[in-house]
Parts: C-alpha cells; structure tokens; sequence
C-alpha cells in the first residue's frame, strides 16, 4: 500500500475538531485509506456539519470507510422504527434534532431528516478489514470469529474486550470507550479520546502508531 492507513475515533459533533484534525494530517485523496470508527452524532452541537464533512470527504478521497457507531444506531432505530425513544434522548439525542432543526414531534412523524444524510447512516458497516487491523466501533466478544460476532456487541461491548488479552487474528482498532489518552496494546488500540467531553479528537496512522491530535 503507497498511501497512510488512517483511523479517526469518535467525533460526536465536533466539526470544528474534525477539520482542524483534517487540516493536520493532510489526507491525500488518492493513496491514503481512511477509517471513521463511528459515533459522528449526539452529545455535540455540529452534528449535521459533521455528516456533511464526511460526505464531502466521501465524494473527494478515493478510500474513506465510515462505521456505524452505537448512537448511530440508536438514531436509526428511533427515527425510522419509533424505538428507544428515552434510550435516544438520554444518550445525547436531542442534539443532533437540534442540530438538525427537528422536533420531536418531527422525530416521532419521520419527517424533517435529509433523505442524503439519512441514506448515509443507513449505509455505514459494522466493520473494516485490511491484511492486519480489523476496525469495529465497540470491540469484539472473546473468543467469536468476526463471523460469529452480534452486531450488538460490535457497536456496545466494553470492559470484556477491552480487559481481554485474546489474540482476535488481527490487531483490533475500536472506540466507543472514551479514554484519556489512546489505547495501544498488542492486540486492540483505543482511539476514542473524549472530543466531546473537552479532551482530543485523535487519529492513528498505522502501522507507524504515530498519533495525530487536536
């Protein structure tokens, strides 16, 4: 591979974090593969510039791979199956309605939410796959192929596979768990460093390890 492979973890509405992080690391649009890990809506206030910078980037890099993350998922099913609303909410939901200019009453009908962003989230896979990483939003449970894996503990799993020392085959690259700095083990690497709560949004190119940070 010429280019960088390039990881970015959990954005959660800070656009403003996202392309001074674009900014620094220079993607080249044609060599460069780049991972989005999930979680690009609830908790902060740019939720729908961040969906448009992301299919901006989409349209101009060659190898952008975008995940779905768990409040992805939640969004998806409260606004297209009515599910979860209390779940939704409480997980940082009413910013990205606001970010949006939706109500709730809006939410509730299925109306109001742009048919492009909408076709974006409901595209994102579960996880990415090169000849050494493997890229999940949560992790994977100990002891399951990626085969065997629910997508609910691809998108939510926490301390079982962040405290387990197996060898999933691959080096697994997740976020979900905000930490303080990232995570780099022999067999995952955490980069979901808080954006939103104040601390870095981080990205990791490989194999180098070298962190990149705003």
């Amino acid at each position: 591979m010429k280019g960088r492979l390039l990881a970015i973890g959990d954005i959660h509405g800070c656009n403003r974090k996202l392309k001074q992080l674009l900014d620094r690391i220079k993607v080249d649009p044609h060599a460069d593969i780049l991972v989005f890990i999930g979680d690009y809506i609830d908790r902060g206030p740019e939720v729908r510039g961040v969906i448009d910078t992301l299919r901006d980037l989409k349209e101009t890099c060659r190898n952008v791979i975008c995940l779905r993350g768990n409040h992805e998922d939640m969004f998806l099913n409260y606004y297209l199956e009515g599910q979860d609303e209390e779940l939704f909410l409480y997980n940082g939901g009413q910013s990205t309605l606001s970010s949006y200019g939706l109500t709730l009453a809006d939410a509730r009908a299925g109306t109001g939410f742009p048919e492009n962003h909408l076709r974006f989230f409901t595209s994102l896979p579960l996880s990415y796959e090169t000849q050494e990483y493997l890229f999940v939003h949560a992790g994977l449970r100990p002891g399951r192929p990626l085969a065997a894996q629910s997508p609910d503990d691809l998108l939510w799993i926490r301390r079982e596979f962040i405290d387990s020392e197996c060898d999933f085959g691959k080096t697994v690259v997740f976020g979900h768990t905000s930490l303080y700095e990232p995570l780099i083990e022999k067999n995952k690497i955490g980069i979901d460093t808080g954006a939103v709560y104040g601390g870095c949004l981080t990205c990791i190119e490989l194999p180098s390890r070298k962190i990149y940070q705003v």
